[in-house]
């Protein structure tokens, strides 16, 4: 049901089955190391090449997810997910592994949510019973599509993300035991001029606080409705600069409340620079460490806003600024 101007209201509540996270060696050593379903030993999982690595990131993400939820593969109707390849390959290469029908999105890393946003849709409209949300990211493979290959060993400057090695997934059902999925924001694009790709956190930041202003007036609450509110990976440059903006907002925005994914995964000694990102950013953190700690009773309502920045090679060498949007899901339990 839609609620105001851009926001969706799940009535049935659509329910996250299960939901599984892998992650890359670097994620493995990071902060949240204990909520991967699997860590992975090395950046080539076997594959001969860092975009094979990716699909099987986001295979493995699937299979787990799906084995969590006893529920047949074959009984799940829709299958949601994006990534950061060119024409969103590794997404496309898993749905042809997986064999479910397939609807690929390009949100860059917007995409977890834009993909839950999207299948708690077809569940409450009752158009499917069962989806499977997914998103995933390798480092060496998006350095490589939109900066530079990571070993031709570049000076990053302390703007700069870390794109996470991983990959999340979400089984969404009408009915069962696990978190909610209540209600969406889908965002809409916001460009303040920022065309650096080493800093795409500040590029990102004024989407997500766009995004979550419209969420708090569409559907008539602030930041203290929910337990938790986390960007999906502005890192430590763009999350100052969204509570600098909820401040000129006059949006009232509690420290203890608002994080990001890309701060909470990598712990503070590791070189992350500014923190993470990519698909697998948001998607990792979410489908392992909050649904966590929701399903340990430690959080009860929590929204993920997930932010992306639309850019892509051509774009970046034709030197245009950096579109971003930011899709904002709540999730009680």
């Amino acid at each position: 049901m839609l609620k105001g101007h851009q926001s969706w209201i799940f009535n049935s509540k659509p329910t996250i089955l299960a939901s599984a996270a892998i992650g890359g060696p670097f994620e493995g050593n990071g902060a949240l190391a204990n909520d991967f379903d699997i860590i992975c030993e090395d950046l080539w999982l076997g594959q001969d090449s860092y975009e094979k690595a990716e699909r099987s990131l986001l295979e493995h993400a699937c299979e787990r997810a799906i084995q969590k939820s006893n529920i047949q593969k074959e009984d799940i109707n829709f299958f949601f997910s994006g990534d950061l390849m060119n024409q969103i390959t590794s997404s496309s290469f898993a749905a042809r592994t997986l064999g479910i029908p397939y609807l690929g999105i390009f949100g860059a890393c917007s995409s977890s949510m834009e993909g839950l946003s999207l299948a708690a849709q077809l569940i409450d409209s009752k158009a499917a019973k069962y989806v499977v949300a997914a998103a995933c990211s390798h480092n060496a493979a998006a350095e490589k599509t939109f900066r530079y290959p990571t070993d031709y060993g570049v000076q990053r400057p302390p703007t700069a993300q870390w794109t996470v090695t991983g990959a999340g997934a979400a089984v969404l059902a009408q009915s069962g035991n696990g978190p909610k999925v209540t209600s969406a924001t889908i965002g809409r694009i916001v460009d303040m001029g920022v065309s650096d790709p080493y800093n795409v956190g500040a590029a990102m930041a004024p989407a997500a606080v766009d995004t979550i202003e419209a969420h708090f007036r569409d559907l008539n609450i602030d930041a203290t409705h929910y337990d938790l509110i986390a960007t999906g990976d502005l890192g430590k440059v763009g999350h100052e600069l969204a509570n600098a903006l909820f401040e000129k907002h006059k949006i009232s925005m509690p420290r203890d409340i608002f994080t990001d994914c890309g701060l909470l995964i990598y712990k503070d000694e590791q070189p992350a620079f500014s923190g993470g990102s990519g698909c697998g950013c948001s998607a990792s953190v979410t489908y392992g460490h909050l649904l966590n700690r929701m399903r340990k009773g430690e959080l009860k309502k929590i929204l993920v806003v997930a932010t992306g920045a639309l850019m892509s090679p051509i774009s970046f060498q034709q030197k245009e600024t950096i579109p971003c949007i930011a899709h904002a899901v709540s999730i009680e339990m």
